[in-house]
């Protein structure tokens, strides 16, 4: 670990740096002086040069597919996330293009089918909700890019970035809490067909609790290196017990990678220094020395388009040729000084976790019918004082702390108590909490004003491009325009938005 004096030192240059004119908000600036230049730099959170004043990254609107582009406030500022609130305001937005600030046009856009095909209709990867990661830098709102398995963003046709055996560097700032143990959340260089195509074909950061090729110290998750055909926490595919599993909530992870030697770093993205996890020579296996890298890039996925990850991105750089110590070291410091901070998760008319409730549905002909269960099954029925106590119990639920995020909330039965809603396959089910962090994910939701303007619309915590939604009286897990016949546009404000009262019961 470094110590206060290599920090300080750190401070300094980025200090030094601020008094030249050349750096107020961003990372790329430090690497440049370094010798080290970005050669793609992304972020839908902040300007990671300091004259930055390009778009960040752009978002569609779910209501008429119009576009806006997000810019900073200012140059080398953070981004405007009130403008994208308006431009989103009473409908839903996706992040359809993560903009390249280095200007070499390396964009990272929509996935295309790989080697494992995308999960959409025409094989293409889910795009990012706009609001599942809402964040403060300095006590400014902005939008990270929260990746549910599905989710996936690429560039095959890359400027400037590593092939070959060649130097390159990269970090990402992350949720450290968001992961999973599917292939593959990771960022960085891959193949540049979307396909396997071989041992050392990739460097790229992954994070995670993954355990088929390598792991670190305790059950994760973990900072490696998906290197292709492995994910490494060390100089072989096998466990590195000087890579800790990570507990921060903002995340800075590093890999670097050059000629027979690469490292690990990483470190709290809110506070601190950079610690080392490795640093050596390449893997001993066959392939991973010389490197062959191809030099595309990913978000959220694996290099052959493998979409069973999860974890949320906020910023991220690559690098021509191998940084210094010296150099992450104040790229870190600049990070922390961005002061990432949690926010709230949810907005519209307030829930009491303890307290009971009903949800009836505000589409027009379907205002007596309430979120309600038959057994296992979620559906809505129409409810009145006349309604027997039964059905009166199972169109009740008591709100409860997220399960999977306290910042959001799960609903209990009051029938059934033990079991919760939660979504499988994009149908809502009531199910008995087996106490799986699979289930406690699927069981948590966070409320936003309805809309359509009415009461809330609850959507997924894990999957937020997904919300509560009646269709043919039963209840599913739907997205604006989706593959489902139960993701139709039509109705879907009114279908989403459901008004809260006092339970029943």
């Amino acid at each position: 670990m470094f110590s206060q004096l290599k920090l300080e030192r750190a401070w300094v240059l980025v200090l030094g740096l601020v008094a030249r004119g050349s750096l107020a908000a961003g990372p790329c600036d430090i690497y440049s002086s370094g010798g080290t230049p970005c050669i793609a730099a992304h972020s839908t959170t902040r300007a990671l040069y300091s004259a930055f004043t390009g778009p960040l990254y752009q978002v569609k609107r779910g209501s008429d597919g119009v576009t806006a582009d997000i810019a900073p406030l200012s140059a080398g500022g953070v981004a405007n996330a009130a403008a994208q609130d308006s431009f989103c305001s009473g409908t839903t937005c996706l992040i359809t293009i993560i903009y390249d600030q280095s200007g070499r046009g390396n964009h990272l856009t929509q996935a295309p089918p790989g080697g494992f095909s995308g999960p959409e209709a025409n094989g293409y990867d889910n795009l990012a909700s706009a609001i599942g990661a809402p964040v403060t830098l300095n006590g400014k709102k902005a939008y990270g890019v929260f990746i549910s398995p599905g989710t996936g963003y690429r560039n095959n046709a890359v400027s400037g970035s590593a092939t070959g055996d060649a130097a390159e560097g990269m970090y990402a700032v992350l949720d450290g809490t968001h992961y999973n143990g599917g292939c593959c959340f990771d960022y960085g260089n891959a193949e540049t067909n979307s396909r396997d195509t071989g041992n050392g074909h990739m460097e790229a950061i992954y994070y995670g609790d993954n355990t088929v090729w390598g792991s670190g110290a305790g059950s994760g998750p973990w900072i490696m290196a998906d290197l292709e055909n492995g994910l490494f926490s060390g100089i072989s595919s096998g466990n590195n017990a000087g890579d800790p599993s990570i507990s921060y909530r903002f995340v800075n992870a590093v890999i670097k990678g050059g000629a027979n030697k690469w490292a690990i770093k990483g470190g709290n993205a809110a506070s601190g220094s950079l610690s080392t996890y490795y640093s050596g020579v390449r893997p001993t296996a066959s392939g991973y020395n010389p490197m062959s890298k191809e030099g595309a890039i990913i978000l959220g996925i694996g290099g052959d388009n493998s979409v069973g990850a999860q974890g949320t991105f906020y910023e991220g750089v690559m690098t021509s040729g191998y940084p210094s110590d010296a150099t992450e070291n104040s790229v870190q410091a600049n990070i922390v000084a961005a002061k990432y901070a949690v926010t709230s998760l949810t907005s519209g008319p307030a829930l009491t976790v303890g307290s009971s409730i009903s949800l009836r549905a505000t589409t027009s002909g379907y205002t007596t019918r309430y979120i309600a269960h038959t057994g296992s099954t979620v559906n809505t029925q129409v409810v009145s004082s006349s309604s027997t106590t039964a059905l009166k119990q199972q169109a009740s639920w008591t709100v409860r702390t997220g399960l999977g995020n306290s910042a959001c909330f799960s609903f209990e039965s009051v029938d059934t108590p033990g079991s919760f809603i939660r979504h499988s396959d994009f149908v809502f089910y009531l199910n008995a909490n087996d106490g799986t962090k699979q289930f406690h994910e699927d069981a948590t939701f966070c409320p936003q004003t309805g809309l359509n303007g009415q009461g809330n619309s609850i959507r997924s915590w894990n999957y937020p491009t997904r919300y509560f939604r009646h269709y043919t009286n039963v209840l599913y897990a739907a997205n604006n325009g989706g593959v489902h016949t139960f993701d139709s546009a039509t109705s879907f404000n009114d279908d989403v938005s459901f008004v809260v009262s006092s339970g029943f019961v």
